[in-house]
């Protein structure tokens, strides 16, 4: 049987009210190259003990943060429950199962199975080790790993595409002005979709001629910008430099400037700074490129109900020659905002063509 699926006795209330806490101590952590992870410690009667989560990629896991609150030998006989299977391996810190063994707990509760390579298989160390191991899957705790588990297995960020375009299919008009195609409804979903996403990607062509803030700005009851708004960092795609004049410069998050073809960038977006999830706005070089590459996980189109004209199209070439090459949608789904519509699908997995790879934002 697989790690983490042995049959154990199931969680009681307790238990089950305690992984509740752990999921939502776990988002106070960074999402990054570590997952976000919480954990609970609780006395035999069910009382909290003590609280953790991780602290991002150095720092102790949630189980060790945990036990740091108790005193020497006050874990022995408890239960750690914790969203994630606990660790079974030395990276810059040690193994969460050792550390558990060494405090004296006697009962594991995990949501979660590691499926790091390296780290996965802390759960039968600890069964090893005399410990009652419990596994009790959960939606919640499962949401809170998916996008790293995602970059972790694809070695990039999970990338939704988005764009703004009228009924026939123009980004902007013909002299190249485009605020606002969309109206206020489509523009505020735009907003929201930022902050869910760890960063926001602008070719520099884009950036020098709309000179974008790129930071999400969702409003209060009172219409004024909410200052708790998560803001993603922004990522400027293309060999030409930031201007000194733009307004990315006054961005609450230091801005990354990457290059080259899309799954090289990509890569390093995960492989040297943890983005897990990416927003590629634009403008339609940018947005082609990704596409065409095979690397956009979801398409995000807004529609305007106006017409423009003009040789300004929303989307560049995506390698698509004959009709029998077109690039299928799945998942398609509609929403009305306002006035403009929303239609959201994910792109049918194909081959990536030669000549996709081959486009650059310059």
């Amino acid at each position: 049987m697989a790690t983490g699926q042995v049959a154990a006795a199931a969680p009681t209330g307790a238990e089950r009210a305690a992984l509740g806490l752990a999921v939502a101590l776990a988002p106070q952590g960074p999402r990054g190259h570590n997952p976000q992870v919480g954990c609970v410690i609780l006395a035999a009667d069910g009382a909290v003990l003590a609280e953790g989560w991780h602290r991002g990629a150095g720092t102790p896991h949630a189980e060790v943060d945990a036990l740091s609150h108790l005193a020497c030998g006050a874990a022995r006989g408890a239960t750690a429950v914790v969203t994630l299977e606990p660790c079974n391996h030395t990276g810059r810190t040690g193994p969460c199962a050792e550390a558990l063994i060494d405090a004296g707990i006697a009962r594991v509760v995990y949501a979660v199975v590691d499926p790091g390579k390296a780290s996965s298989g802390g759960a039968q160390r600890l069964r090893d080790a005399g410990v009652d191991v419990v596994h009790a899957p959960d939606d919640d705790a499962e949401a809170l790993i998916d996008g790293w588990r995602f970059a972790l297995q694809h070695e990039r960020p999970r990338v939704t595409v988005k764009w703004a375009q009228s009924l026939d299919g123009r980004a902007a008009a013909a002299d190249g002005t485009s605020q606002w195609i969309t109206g206020p409804d489509a523009r505020a979903h735009v907003h929201r979709q930022r902050s869910l996403h760890d960063a926001i990607a602008v070719g520099t062509g884009t950036l020098i001629a709309d000179d974008p803030q790129l930071t999400a700005r969702v409003p209060l009851a009172d219409g004024s910008d909410d200052p708790a708004t998560p803001q993603p960092v922004p990522v400027v795609v293309g060999h030409r430099s930031v201007p000194s004049f733009a307004r990315l410069r006054d961005h609450p998050r230091r801005h990354l400037h990457v290059h080259g073809l899309p799954n090289e960038w990509l890569r390093e977006l995960w492989t040297k700074h943890g983005i897990q999830s990416l927003y590629v706005e634009g403008g339609p070089t940018l947005a082609s490129a990704v596409v065409a590459a095979g690397l956009a996980d979801r398409i995000h189109c807004y529609v305007a109900p106006t017409l423009l004209g003009g040789p300004r199209t929303a989307m560049g070439d995506v390698g698509v020659a004959t009709i029998d090459e077109q690039l299928l949608l799945d998942d398609v789904q509609v929403e009305a905002l306002g006035r403009d519509l929303l239609v959201s699908a994910i792109p049918r997995p194909a081959t990536i063509r030669p000549a996709a790879t081959a486009a650059k934002e310059g």
